[in-house]
């Protein structure tokens, strides 16, 4: 039964447009993993010198049993934002003579095909092979490559059913990234040890074999979840009966009804960001924008960098601000023609977009206010740094915006995933990451970096004083290519 839908699925993917279309570009990936399986392969044959060389006095087996927890952690947080989920159709298959449970098995197992279930045995193979018979036997290395295999595909299901509950349950998603990011800081102050709590589990699990059960029992319940939450939704009416339960608490927002029209159109516009799949995903990023600067600031040589304080100011204060205008037509792009035929105040329209990027940085200043037990100079650059996001990048990213005409498909929940994106998006990272840095250059290199940061500061300020009529501006550029836009969002290849 599975070798039918496996045919199945390659004849849909061969005759598919796209896959035709991206022949050349599906070739390129294919030498890149080609170049990157044989990197990881060398460094799997060369483990045991690697290792020997950086502990020349410690267990080799130890030393890498110590950073299999931070690889299980990482490959969570990885897997989660660039492993894409496996596309399945059940309707295509519910009206056939097949068993049901047979069709869920099969979209089940299917996300064993990633691409993150096949890279760590170029590592993990030499390994136990090469290095644990030198030290333990061969039967040890067998009991550990088994523990390995079970927790990496364990760790494949709970992404898989983590990222379903995102758009259903994303409270579960908040739950498990604070438990993540809780694990990092006990571990960066010393607290909790993750390497040698790892060592002393894994060093365990290798010296005794029936302890390997354990991983085995983890990845047998990660994948009865992850079957069992895909049996549950495997009708239609099912699924609208949970929708039908849920409570929109975004219709409860009375406080931007107050703002009359545009607090409407701004309820809108948020119960359309966290309705789909992929924005809801951007949304979820907050963490990681607020929480980078605990990467640098942590480190004295990166702390006195100038170009690292704008750097970090502007993607804590203004990264959201810039994914969300960054993408804000294009993520409208399936329904850009009844925002045309409809009776739509334009300049109201930038308007609230421009509140709800104010609103997005602001609340990332707010979080990022307590960085300032690193140091005032942080607040500082980051005060700078968010009025310059406010006054002067935002409309700088909501007039390249209006050049987008690409058209993306929002349900598609990856955070890494670049459907849609084109030049334009790329070209207006640029402003944000390169233009406060070379503004502020000239004042440092004349001796004066604070000047520098205070003139960032002004120029956000001047912006806002003539926001309505750098709006009008963007405004005629959207009016002169708004059908522009539309032809382009309207083609689906």
């Amino acid at each position: 039964m599975f070798i039918w839908f496996i045919r199945h699925q390659l004849k849909q993917a061969l005759r598919s447009s796209i896959w035709q279309k991206n022949v050349a570009t599906n070739i390129i990936l294919g030498f890149i993993l080609l170049l990157l399986f044989m990197d990881l392969l060398f460094v799997g044959l060369m483990i045991d010198k690697i290792l020997n060389q950086l502990y020349p006095d410690r267990n080799p087996v130890t030393v890498f049993n110590g950073i299999i927890l931070y690889y299980l952690l990482g490959d969570l947080v990885i897997r989660f934002f660039m492993q894409q989920l496996s596309g399945f159709s059940f309707e295509a298959y519910l009206h056939l003579p097949i068993k049901k449970s047979a069709i869920v098995h099969y979209a089940a197992l299917k996300t064993l095909l990633s691409i993150f279930n096949i890279l760590p045995y170029f590592v993990f193979l030499p390994f136990a092979f090469k290095v644990i018979p030198s030290v333990y036997s061969t039967g040890m290395a067998w009991t550990w490559l088994v523990s390995m295999i079970s927790l990496t595909l364990a760790n494949n299901f709970f992404t898989a059913w983590l990222k379903r509950q995102l758009g259903s349950k994303p409270k579960i998603v908040g739950f498990v990234a604070l438990a993540v990011a809780l694990l990092i800081v006990l571990d960066y102050f010393k607290v909790l040890s993750l390497s040698t709590f790892s060592g002393t589990i894994f060093d365990y699990i290798t010296q005794h074999a029936m302890i390997v059960l354990v991983p085995v029992a983890l990845l047998i319940a990660s994948y009865l979840n992850y079957y069992l939450f895909l049996r549950r939704r495997l009708y239609p009416e099912e699924l609208r009966l949970l929708k039908d339960k849920k409570v929109d608490v975004l219709s409860t927002m009375h406080y931007f009804k107050r703002l009359g029209l545009i607090g409407d159109m701004i309820t809108l516009e948020i119960k359309l960001l966290w309705r789909n799949k992929r924005t809801k995903t951007f949304l979820m990023l907050f963490p990681i924008f607020v929480l980078y600067g605990l990467i640098f600031y942590t480190q004295p040589t990166y702390k006195d960098s100038f170009g690292f304080l704008i750097f970090v100011g502007f993607f804590m204060t203004g990264g959201m601000m810039l994914g969300y205008l960054n993408y804000t037509f294009g993520w409208e792009s399936s329904y850009f023609d009844a925002i045309l035929t409809n009776n739509i105040d334009f300049n109201r329209y930038l308007r609230v977009k421009y509140i709800i990027a104010q609103v997005l940085c602001t609340i990332c200043y707010i979080v990022t206010i307590p960085y300032v037990f690193f140091g005032w100079d942080i607040l500082l650059v980051n005060t700078a740094l968010y009025l310059y996001n406010m006054g002067f990048l935002a409309f700088v990213l909501l007039y390249m915006a209006t050049f987008n005409k690409k058209r993306m498909d929002l349900s598609r929940n990856s955070a890494f995933n670049y459907q849609g994106i084109g030049a334009s998006n790329w070209l207006a990272v640029l402003p944000g990451f390169l233009l406060p840095i070379l503004l502020a250059l000239p004042f440092r290199l004349a001796g004066y970096p604070k000047a520098g940061f205070l003139f960032l500061g002004i120029l956000g300020m001047a912006g806002l004083v003539f926001s309505r009529s750098i709006i009008k501006m963007i405004l005629r550029n959207l009016e002169k290519r708004k059908y522009i836009m539309a032809d382009g969002f309207r083609q689906k290849g």
